[in-house]
């Protein structure tokens, strides 16, 4: 039989504590339609991020590991190098959508590994954050 973890508990773990770091983040970072946001999120085995006009709450472009075309690119790379594509890719369609500039969002990760990459991948393909 399972436990109930009590609040105090349940606030103690590795996702609540990301969860915390990110809304702390996201009272200074504001995505506006001339500088929308660029939000990343990572799971065990993908990375996804998105670009949000955060006045209207409009998602503008997403990229992520599960793409159609994306998925094809990235199997049999390595994490990092599949973060790397996948922000090489968002700035791709960033820029067709006629967005140059980005404020980024790490989500409450650290800026390290498949996040870093991604932001690199991001720069690489012509974003300005």
């Amino acid at each position: 039989m399972g436990q109930r973890m009590s609040q105090r508990q349940r606030r103690r773990t590795p996702r609540a504590a990301r969860k915390r770091r990110h809304l702390r983040v996201r009272k200074r970072v504001f995505g506006t339609p001339e500088r929308p946001r660029l939000n990343v999120y990572r799971s065990l085995t993908n990375i996804y991020a998105q670009i949000i006009d955060d006045t209207r709450g409009h998602t503008l472009v997403s990229a992520s590991t599960l793409d159609r075309q994306l998925r094809e690119q990235v199997k049999g790379l390595r994490p990092v190098e599949a973060a790397r594509q996948v922000g090489l890719t968002l700035a791709e369609r960033a820029r067709a959508a006629g967005i140059t500039r980005v404020v980024f969002d790490r989500g409450g990760y650290k800026y390290h590994g498949r996040v870093k990459a991604l932001a690199e991948g991001a720069r690489e393909g012509g974003l300005e954050f």
